[in-house]
């Protein structure tokens, strides 16, 4: 299992930017592809952003499609969601998770293709 933490979140303004990073422990990060989801209040967690082993393939919700950016980068252990206008109903805690993978270009985008997931940000985008 590898360990998450996510970091990067806070209040932004609608039409602002924000990066979030989610930081691996372990030495066989580049076996796991990773993605994003999110969670608002009385909401259930919902699919944003996945990325393969290599960093080449992603996929993203059609939510945040063109507006949303996840990379990673192996060597420094860590993926990224970079959020450019965003909007009030981008309001929600966002959780990093990671799916071990024989295949380069799998990307998960089901919850429960994800066995290990981070403790989640807090982002608030105000009106």
């Amino acid at each position: 299992q590898v360990q998450l933490v996510e970091s990067g979140g806070g209040l932004v303004q609608a039409g602002g930017s924000l990066r979030l990073s989610c930081a691996a422990s372990g030495r066989t990060f580049n076996m796991y592809a990773m993605g994003w989801f999110r969670q608002a209040p009385g909401k259930g967690r919902e699919f944003v952003a996945a990325i393969d082993r290599r960093g080449v393939n992603t996929y993203y919700a059609d939510s945040v499609k063109g507006r949303f950016t996840i990379s990673r980068d192996n060597a420094k252990n860590t993926m990224y969601l970079q959020m450019n206008l965003v909007k009030p109903e981008d309001t929600a805690a966002y959780y990093c998770a990671a799916a071990y993978s024989g295949s380069y270009y799998y990307t998960p985008h089901s919850e429960n293709e994800f066995g290990s997931w981070g403790q989640g940000t807090q982002v608030t985008v105000s009106s």
